[in-house]
């Protein structure tokens, strides 16, 4: 694998590290901004909005520039947007803080794996793209637990700070790694919007909505879960965090694997196996040998989908490899925000949290339904993908 796709992970990892550290944060966010932990679990959601809305913008916006250049400018969107939220001393202004981070989201990932796939020859393209989305998953391993754990040693903002200077040395290590780019014309528009008009690309993108949305209604809410459920204390918390993003990050290595083969199955297989383990923490979370068991293979199952998700995508819009894959990100982040609604109002009803692992299970169903909708035609003639 170039060179130029470790450049790629490690701002992966810085991104990913502030889209999902507010899960172990959450509490002390909520306690320090006086708000509830449905409102502070917002902060989720307006970051995933943030990267839907943004996305598609930005891609549109750079779209006559070399990717390189891209891909550094949207660092430098990251880095002050994380550099905001470290000085935001208001819920108001770390919302918006977080929206201006998320600008840079979507569009790195989606123009990101565009890169990542063009740098390797066509049958290992998936594998370049889990390995771009490997540092996604390493944040989870590595940055989640660790901001968490400096954010309960000397505040949450001292977490966003560590955070942009992730940022900077993403992008220097972009601006030194990466290949000049040799694009043949500026993206053509007219026909990247013309390529939306394929149904099984919106089905596509609606199965990335499914997956984001079941992930999202459980991670979202994974550190209430763990202290006020299972009983684990702060520092178990980081651990547990630690574990599950070990296994994201196998999952993301399976995934590219199985997605190398055959994206279909790998796909069906992995909404099959977050909708098992869903449902089976709602039985296991109250011990914790069990519970801890359960969610490593739930994440595990749950990232081993990312890289067919991209992969599937670009394959239904080839005609718009930039703006699709963009989307892509999009979708995934409304799904995000979905799941943290979801999760959200199924607190906020009285349903209690034990239930939030069960309508993480029914989203996960949904989008195996996508998936069935997809790859068939009919009855007995499947699309292989």
């Amino acid at each position: 694998m170039p060179v130029a796709l470790l450049a790629l992970a490690l701002s992966a990892f810085a991104i990913g590290t502030t889209e999902f550290v507010i899960m172990g944060l959450l509490p002390q966010v909520a306690e320090s901004l006086a708000v509830s932990l449905p409102d502070a679990g917002w902060l989720i959601s307006g970051y995933a909005i943030g990267v839907a809305a943004g996305a598609p913008i930005m891609a549109i916006l750079t779209a006559r520039l070399p990717r390189k250049t891209c891909l550094a400018l949207l660092m430098v969107i990251f880095i002050i947007g994380n550099a905001m939220c470290a000085m935001a001393y208001g819920y108001g202004l770390l919302m918006l803080a977080r929206v201006v981070t998320a600008l840079s989201h979507g569009a790195f990932f989606g123009i990101g794996a565009v890169v990542a796939a063009g740098l390797v020859p066509a049958h290992r393209r998936a594998s370049a793209v889990a390995l771009m989305f490997t540092g996604l998953t390493l944040a989870n391993v590595l940055g989640v637990p660790i901001g968490t754990w400096l954010g309960q040693l000397y505040g949450w903002r001292a977490t966003f700070w560590g955070v942009s200077a992730l940022g900077i040395v993403g992008f220097i290590a972009l601006l030194a790694s990466l290949p000049p780019q040799r694009d043949a014309a500026p993206a053509n528009l007219a026909r990247e919007f013309a390529a939306l008009r394929n149904g099984r690309l919106l089905l596509s993108l609606l199965m990335t909505v499914c997956f984001a949305a079941a992930m999202f209604t459980l991670f979202s809410y994974i550190a209430p879960l763990l202290l006020q459920v299972t009983g684990v204390s702060d520092r178990g918390v980081s651990w547990t965090l630690f574990l599950i993003g070990a296994g994201l990050t196998l999952g993301n290595l399976i995934g590219g694997r199985l997605a190398d083969w055959r994206v279909s199955f790998s796909l069906m297989l992995s909404f099959a196996m977050i909708a098992v383990f869903s449902v089976l923490f709602f039985w296991t979370s109250h011990a914790l040998l069990p519970a801890e068991i359960t969610l490593f293979f739930w994440a595990l199952a749950t990232f081993s989908t990312i890289p067919a998700l991209q992969i599937n995508v670009v394959a239904h819009g080839e005609d718009a490899p930039n703006l699709v894959s963009t989307l892509n990100i999009s979708a995934f982040n409304i799904g995000n925000a979905l799941g943290a609604w979801a999760g959200g109002k199924v607190i906020a009803t009285g349903l209690g949290l034990t239930t939030v692992p069960l309508a993480a299970g029914v989203m996960a169903l949904s989008g195996l339904l996508v998936c069935l909708l997809t790859f068939y035609r009919s009855p007995g003639r499947p699309v292989t993908a």
